[in-house]
């Protein structure tokens, strides 16, 4: 500023200076012996126009400056702001972590106290052959067996095992019996949440618990696999869905409070085991039916399973894990399992190839489960996703044997997004930005429609001719054919479905399909974004390596 005052003054003083010249040049005039060329009135309208010019120049400059410090001015004032609310939104983030820390607390100090006080009052129960749940002979015991009994001797408490409402469990774990753990589930799947329940405590009665289970997925991937019409036998479907449950019961054993650290139940001898399993169902994963296209792959749930409860993860590519995600991306347990094998980084990179893949539900769970909901708007995600379903839908495919046929494809597929729309919102509490109002009547509209199609459908079949009371009338002609239906009732499958796997179901895109895990398309993750805690579920399994 004072350099520019210097000038300023410097400015004001060229008229004196000028009129000094003027003096100058008089005097030099009236002392001149020959004319001279040069006139006075150029000389000074010269001048004149440097000073002009200087001036305008000059304030030119000013004003640069004056918009200089104003930007500079703003910008700093945004940066402030912008460190205010990081910092808030740390602030924040920090409280809502601590608030669920210490409700988990709470809630496993709540269960710790009810437990001990149900195992402190003796229990009635009927013995059976080997007697109180006692360890098999240590002659009979391989040496990893009784290595790891010796760590685990302090965690078996006999007291909590006759508890159970399956004393079975306990025996089937001493013998290290996994078929027979197999059956026992099958037999009793309609109370599979007490079994998940019981299965953690019965598994401390084993010798080597982590070698139990990995024994138990012996079968998962057999020999002969006998499939109907292309698909895989329900019993297959069932024991995969078995050898998850009880890997993510050997989770939640892990998570004991009595265990010491992971390796008194993990050894190493099993770790290599478990990455043998691992290398051997990683090829296997790269022809995989519908399912991953939909989310709900049992196999690459298996797999990543594996890894989360063995705690072998790191062997492994990230980047390949990553891919597996949108194959189970449907399933409860997803954003868990990505949290415990070291995947937060690239949830929005899968988030981003769910969005692209016209799978929006699945993308709106994962973002709220890890906090990414500024980068990725849930109800535009769900906008478009009913945009998209009803585009899909909006023409009749061609081929179709009527007009009414292809109407009701538009109306199934618009019926089944509606559905899984009204179920995220009301999931993750997005009324008030979303109101599902608009969506439940166009849902009652489609559901009635439906139903009048139906009852005109049916009213429109012929009516079989009634037979005349004497016994003779006009009857169907009886042919030597097989029936076209059978009257006999469905055999309920063996093993049902988990209650875990999401209730909705992506209306079909012909176009849509996930890529492969050994593919060669790479996701472009962002950079690092934490690892956030998600809010959106509240996930019945839990991991701990």
């Amino acid at each position: 500023m004072e350099d520019t005052e210097s000038v300023s003054t410097l400015m004001d003083s060229t008229t004196s200076k000028i009129q000094q010249l003027q003096k100058a040049f008089a005097e030099l005039e009236s002392h001149r012996a020959v004319t001279l060329n040069l006139k006075w009135k150029e000389i000074e309208e010269h001048f004149h126009g440097l000073e002009r010019s200087l001036k305008r120049r000059f304030h030119e400059l000013e004003d640069q400056e004056k918009q200089y410090d104003t930007k500079t001015r703003r910008a700093r004032e945004i940066l402030e702001k912008q460190e205010a609310a990081v910092v808030a939104k740390e602030q924040a983030s920090l409280e809502k972590l601590q608030e669920k820390r210490d409700a988990a607390v709470f809630s496993i100090s709540n269960a710790l106290q009810k437990h001990r006080k149900v195992s402190s009052v003796e229990p009635v129960v009927e013995p059976y052959d080997g007697g109180q749940f006692g360890s098999p002979a240590i002659d009979d015991q391989p040496p990893d067996a009784m290595t790891a009994e010796s760590n685990l001797g302090e965690i078996i408490d006999p007291s909590e095992n006759g508890n159970l409402e399956y004393p079975q469990l306990v025996e089937l774990c001493e013998q290290m019996d996994s078929e027979g753990l197999h059956k026992f589930i099958s037999d009793n799947r309609k109370n599979l949440a007490v079994l998940k329940e019981e299965i953690p405590l019965a598994l401390k009665a084993a010798a080597n618990p982590a070698q139990f289970v990995l024994n138990s997925l012996e079968d998962f991937y057999p020999k002969e696999v006998s499939n109907v019409d292309g698909k895989i036998d329900s019993t297959l479907l069932g024991v995969r869905r078995t050898c998850i449950m009880i890997m993510e019961c050997l989770s939640i054993l892990l998570m004991s409070t009595d265990l010491l650290s992971v390796s008194d139940v993990i050894s190493e001898d099993v770790k290599d085991q478990a990455k043998a399993i691992a290398e051997e169902w990683k090829p296997k994963l790269d022809s995989l039916d519908v399912d991953a296209n939909n989310g709900n792959s049992l196999e690459a749930h298996a797999f990543l399973q594996l890894l989360a409860t063995f705690g072998i993860a790191s062997d492994f590519d990230e980047e390949e894990l990553s891919r597996l995600i949108p194959m189970v991306s449907r399933r409860r347990q997803a954003a868990e399992l990505c949290r415990f094998l070291g995947l937060s980084e690239k949830m929005p990179g899968v988030i981003e190839v769910l969005v692209n893949s016209g799978r929006q539900i699945d993308a709106v769970n994962l973002a709220f489960a890890f906090d990414l909901t500024e980068q990725f708007s849930p109800v535009p995600l769900l906008k478009s996703y009913l945009k998209e379903a009803r585009k899909v839908s909006s023409s009749v495919k061609p081929g179709n044997a009527s007009p009414t046929t292809g109407q009701n494809e538009v109306n199934e597929r618009e019926l089944a997004a509606l559905k899984a729309v009204i179920k995220c919102i009301e999931e993750h509490k997005l009324e008030e930005q979303y109101p599902a109002d608009p969506l439940q009547k166009r849902l009652l509209q489609l559901e009635k429609a439906k139903a009048e199609k139906k009852r005109a459908t049916e009213a429109a079949k012929p009516q079989p001719k009634r037979p005349r009371a004497g016994g003779v009338g006009c009857g169907g002609r009886v042919t030597n054919g097989a029936p076209e239906k059978t009257f006999y009732p469905r055999v309920p499958d063996r093993y049902p479905q988990y209650v875990y796997d999401r209730q909705y179901i992506y209306p079909g895109h012909a176009d849509n399909h996930v890529q492969p895990l050994m593919s060669s398309a790479t996701y472009n993750f962002a950079p690092s974004h934490g690892n956030y805690f998600g809010n959106g579920y509240q996930y019945q399994t839990a991991y701990h390596h």
